[in-house]
């Protein structure tokens, strides 16, 4: 891409007549489409508006959206559930509610089943087993289990030599066994149940009636009873309820309630029941629902997201999870992305380019070419070379260029046959080559050709995007005043593309009549905003960076000579070889070099390390998707270690 070689020839060509110029500033106001608002899923944004009315109707479709303000990230409105069910340590996301009836009446429909407020520790409800009922020493588990003795009672009523034992303190409560059944067991000298603590017996813990055993086993703690004729336990009295402060054991309980009243008089308490699967064994804690870490370690945590929120928010690289699953809700670890343009498809060169780079993260070798109006595909392409960035890490888009000939373009355009002769070939080719995607940077388009390069655009992405690959495009800096009359539709492009590339140098370039920088700073913001004034979402935006500047030649009337491109990286050795002159320029937030030579003034504003990190926090003020730099090769290794601090 030689950038740009008539930028203003290609405005020109854009656009129709100069009454366009003097829309006034209330109409294009009018127009402003800048998103404000973003929804989410979780921490996946899911899409931007510019109206907050059609922001939460689209959030309402999904269960756990947000919608936030962009800029301050300020949550406007959510769906998080409030409360959530849990039987013994298990849960789904489809026990999740908004209000305490509607958790209830779900948990209502399992055993040994809890609610829990998000907002608050440990339980509101629960239906945990406080009686079981036995026939004999049999028991069926939890359909034998109750929550009030009255229901025990109903049960066993049905069965015969049936007994009840409250969960409490393990007591034998209840039983419908004759008594002359009950002195015929302690009279048969069968005495079938023994009791042990741990692993420990004596004679005397032998019983031939089940009640007795149980009396014995209810003085000693951890006790149990065994059958001696099957090896069989009946009857556990051991403290299955352990209590723990984080992973700090404390204590251990019979009972479920005795646990939760100790536990409670702990922060970051949790209670593991011993006789559950380890997949699900810890059936309460309250610990606070929501937690923030900084990458990977814990800062923070709160009950509410209100709280969390305000916490996170201080820290860089931060993210709210919930506490079932770590699930991430909320993160503001937004990593700029880096592309960088090789000029070139030379496989040395670019090796040579991207090794000089730290954070790089998609590579744009100059590949195609759109050969003539009949669509063939000029190809420079290297599947070595492909492969080999690809094993480095990069993602590869190769660049597609269409000769910035305004004629061939319009006559290509045109031809419905030609675009997809130039769609199959190229697509197919990026296929084989096993890129990532494609860079369409089509240049000097001619403004009555706009429906026919949206057309082409729209072509060109559907056979991509099902092929995996993804599209961006390159649009030249221009202005939202008359954009309407250029060969660039930006707002039904961002619908198109996967990523728009805002070429945001050549401010000055070499046609220019006077004297500038390629890309003032206050320029290029205001680009930005009017590229997000159509409608583009941030998400999708990337900001061109120059690593060059021009020089110009001025002779002692003040008169325009000659210009030249020079490289970043050149720029300090000339600076000290010709005792260059360095003076702020207001005008466009750089130092202004200059220089005498020859009777001529030479002259260029600076591109070094300070003014990239400049372009940075621009994109980083919009949240924009990343920057792309024109072009790889004139940096240096120092400005990719600046770069990449500041990803």
């Amino acid at each position: 891409m030689t950038r740009k070689k008539s930028l203003i020839v290609s405005m020109l060509a854009m656009l129709v007549s100069s009454a366009v110029l003097s829309i006034s500033p209330d109409a294009v106001a009018a127009a402003d489409k800048t998103t404000k608002y973003r929804v989410y899923q979780d921490n996946k944004l899911l899409t931007e508006t510019q109206d907050y009315k059609s922001a939460e109707a689209y959030a309402k479709q999904f269960a756990n959206s947000h919608v936030e303000q962009i800029g301050t990230r300020e949550w406007l409105w959510h769906n998080y559930p409030r409360y959530k069910v849990y039987q013994h340590g298990y849960s789904t996301s489809k026990w999740e509610f908004a209000t305490l009836d509607q958790a209830i009446r779900e948990a209502s429909k399992w055993s040994n089943a809890s609610v829990r407020d998000l907002q608050g520790g440990g339980w509101v409800w629960n239906n945990y087993a406080r009686y079981r009922l036995y026939q004999g020493d049999v028991t069926l588990g939890s359909s034998w289990e109750f929550a009030t003795l009255d229901q025990a009672k109903r049960e066993a009523a049905k069965w015969s030599n049936a007994h009840i034992i409250d969960l409490k303190d393990n007591r034998w409560v209840w039983d419908n066994i004759p008594q002359e059944v009950k002195a015929k067991q302690r009279a048969s000298g069968n005495k079938i149940y023994q009791v042990y603590q741990g692993t420990y017996t004596q004679d005397g813990w032998s019983f031939a009636a089940l009640e007795e055993a149980v009396g014995e086993a209810l003085r000693w703690s951890n006790s149990r009873i065994v059958r001696t004729d099957s090896g069989q336990e009946v009857f556990s009295n051991v403290k299955k309820y352990r209590v723990y402060q984080h992973d700090h054991y404390l204590d251990s309980f019979v009972a479920l309630d005795e646990a939760i009243r100790y536990a409670e008089r702990f922060a970051h308490s949790k209670i593991i029941n011993d006789s559950a699967p380890s997949s699900y064994n810890q059936i309460w804690n309250n610990y606070p629902y929501y937690q923030v870490y900084q990458n990977d370690t814990l800062i923070g945590e709160s009950t509410t997201i209100e709280g969390a929120l305000k916490f996170a928010r201080q820290y860089a690289n931060s993210s709210i999870r919930r506490l079932d699953g770590g699930s991430v809700i909320w993160d503001n670890i937004r990593k700029l992305q880096f592309w960088g343009w090789n000029g070139s498809s030379s496989d040395a060169m670019i090796r040579s380019q991207v090794t000089n780079t730290a954070g790089l993260d998609v590579v744009s070798p100059t590949y195609f070419q759109l050969a003539d109006a009949a669509g063939a595909l000029q190809d420079s392409s290297s599947h070595e070379t492909v492969a080999w960035l690809k094993q480095q890490g990069y993602a590869v888009h190769p660049l597609v260029a269409n000769q910035f000939d305004t004629a061939l373009t319009t006559q290509f355009l045109a031809d419905a046959e030609a675009r997809k002769r130039f769609v199959e070939a190229l697509v197919s080719r990026l296929t084989e080559l096993g890129a990532d995607g494609v860079n369409v940077d089509f240049e000097s388009v001619a403004g009555s050709d706009r429906a026919n390069f949206t057309l082409f655009m729209q072509e060109l992405a559907a056979a991509a995007h099902a092929k995996g690959l993804l599209v961006s495009v390159d649009l030249p800096r221009g202005s939202a005043a008359w954009n309407a009359k250029t060969a660039f539709d930006h707002e039904k492009l961002a619908g198109i593309a996967d990523y728009i590339i805002t070429m945001t140098y050549d401010q000055h370039w070499k046609g220019s009549a006077e004297a500038g920088p390629v890309a003032g700073l206050q320029w290029v913001e205001e680009g930005v905003r009017e590229f997000l004034a159509y409608g583009i979402p941030r998400d999708k935006l990337i900001m061109g960076i120059p690593f060059y500047v021009r020089e110009w030649q001025i002779d002692s009337s003040g008169k325009l000579v000659s210009n030249r491109a020079l490289l970043m990286k050149d720029l300090p050795a000339l600076i000290l070889e010709k005792n260059a002159k360095q003076t702020w320029d207001s005008r466009f937030n750089q130092y202004k070099v200059e220089y005498q030579e020859g009777g001529y003034t030479y002259v260029f504003w600076l591109e070094d390390e300070t003014t990239v990190k400049e372009r940075i926090a621009i994109a980083k003020k919009y949240e924009l998707a990343g920057v792309a730099a024109w072009r790889l090769g004139y940096d240096s290794a120092a400005l990719w270690q600046t770069m990449i601090r500041e990803k």
